[in-house]
């Protein structure tokens, strides 16, 4: 890691809940735009921060493009989605000539047909930023500056990680031990044999805890060699909202079931 992607972390450890808008993660006062979107986007390759964007500049994909030769009654797409695709049919174009309003409703809009595949980004502004939990993880377990040379850093980055790693160290030894004694707990109130699913969890433990932040405490927990998580094979047993509540994996099944070793 270099200097500049590591103060551009150390900018966004002093963020409350380590976010911030792009805009307030400059490493230093005289680094311009297009430098500190290369390190959030460097970064985010690695994992190490996340990021949202908003779509400037659109154009029709081939998908979206089929679609429109299609009976219009029978469209996936909402009467603004067609209007968006239309727009867009013959060259590339920006959010507002769409003529789609609120901006709020027309971006929401551009989204969902970016996922889906009807629409194609031509230009993106990074627009929100986070620390993941990867990031965390590295900040306070890998991070090990190397090589000559001097490190500026001001007194209120260096209070900022001091800061971060007594709160995240102390905080993720405890919540571990403390959800692996509620993970034991729950197996034996409901007779689940060691094969907990894992909606049970989430039950529990959501709110106060996030869905990514379970799923990091059991990752680390996997690795530790604490528990085991097991794929579900058979669906017909469980609703599709507790299928949902289990980890997704690229290739199979959920990891569904939690086994304490």
């Amino acid at each position: 890691m270099d200097i500049k992607e590591l103060k551009f972390l150390l900018k966004l450890l002093g963020k409350q809940d380590y976010r911030a808008s792009i805009t307030e993660l400059k490493p230093n006062s005289k680094t311009p735009a297009s430098e500190r979107d290369r390190i959030c986007r460097q970064l985010g390759e690695r994992d190490l921060v996340g990021y949202s964007e908003e779509i400037q500049k659109l154009k029709i994909a081939p998908p979206g493009q089929s679609l429109l030769k299609l009976d219009p009654a029978g469209l996936p797409v909402t009467p603004q989605e067609l209007k968006i695709l239309q727009a867009c049919e013959k060259g590339a174009i920006t959010p507002g000539k769409t003529n789609i309003t609120p901006a709020k409703t027309r971006q929401a809009l551009i989204d969902s047909l970016a996922h889906r595949g009807f629409i194609e980004p031509v230009q993106t502004k990074i627009k929100d930023v986070w620390l993941t939990e990867p990031g965390k993880e590295y900040l306070r377990e890998e991070y090990m500056p190397l090589g000559a040379g001097n490190l500026t850093m001001t007194k209120a980055m260096l209070a900022d990680y001091l800061r971060f790693l007594r709160n995240t160290s102390k905080t993720a030894v405890s919540n571990d031990e403390e959800i692996l004694q509620i993970i034991q707990d729950l197996d034996r109130q409901l007779g689940t044999d060691n094969y907990l699913p894992i909606f049970y969890l989430r039950d529990k433990l959501q709110p106060p805890l996030s869905r990514e932040e379970l799923d990091q405490a059991l990752y680390r927990l996997e690795r530790q060699d604490k528990i085991e998580l097991s794929a579900l094979q058979e669906v017909r047993a469980y609703t599709s909202e507790q299928i949902e509540a289990g980890i997704p994996q690229d290739i199979g099944g959920p990891l569904f079931f939690i086994i304490v070793t």
